[in-house]
């Protein structure tokens, strides 16, 4: 948390800085909505059309506990190759820092070797700026939160996984009723608010289209527009 350092943005994505991510999630007085920074949200599907999700270790510290998507996180000032993304990488489509975080990321959590995600079968389809704070399981907040501006990345291959204990407590692969089972508030399953938000507003449009959505085509990439929502 202290080491890593998040790039910072503004509410156009113009990069500002960096700052370490124990302060980009900080949510405490006189920065109650943390800082804005990059991140991703990768959704890996396998042959079946199905998504991987991953429920977050109890050790993190923001969001424990919590179903998500295959991998959320961050790319990162300060590598090399490097993770930050030029407005033309943007509209491109290319986006070739972002995925190089992700990469490196999925390895890290879930064990994924990173010759099974090329970096050129990795599409980027749009981005969402949101913001949300944590809290306990009795409602409490934490002190903790993210404020993104997310990049959502899909890809369809199949893959070996080795989850990471201090970053992944579960996975599971999913089709879209399984999910809707698990989502239903009777399940008692808690869930990130960035994937509640994907869900909700993009994701039943993307998968019903997965095809054309994990190859940018069929008008699912929107390389323009930064969705608020959150």
């Amino acid at each position: 948390m202290i080491k890593d350092e998040c790039i910072l943005v503004d509410e156009s994505d113009a990069v500002t800085g960096h700052a370490s991510k124990y302060d980009s999630h900080r949510f405490v007085d006189g920065q109650p909505h943390g800082l804005l920074h990059r991140a991703f949200s990768v959704f890996l599907f396998d042959d079946q059309d199905r998504l991987l999700l991953q429920q977050r270790a109890a050790s993190k510290i923001t969001f424990p506990e919590v179903w998500t998507n295959t991998c959320c996180s961050h790319p990162l000032h300060g590598y090399s190759p490097t993770e930050v993304d030029t407005p033309k990488d943007v509209a491109s489509g290319q986006v070739p820092g972002t995925k190089r975080a992700a990469r490196r990321k999925l390895e890290h959590e879930l064990g994924i070797p990173p010759h099974q995600i090329p970096l050129d079968r990795l599409q980027y389809l749009t981005r969402l700026h949101y913001c949300a704070g944590d809290t306990d399981v009795s409602g409490k907040p934490t002190g903790w939160g993210e404020q993104e501006m997310d990049y959502i990345l899909f890809i369809r291959a199949q893959v070996d996984l080795k989850p990471n204990p201090e970053e992944v407590m579960d996975t599971r692969y999913v089709t879209q009723a399984e999910l809707a089972e698990m989502m239903d508030p009777a399940s008692g399953l808690r869930w990130s608010p960035w994937f509640r938000i994907i869900a909700t507003h993009f994701l039943p449009g993307w998968w019903h289209g997965l095809e054309a959505a994990c190859s940018g085509s069929g008008g699912h990439q929107d390389l323009a527009s930064i969705h608020r929502l959150g």
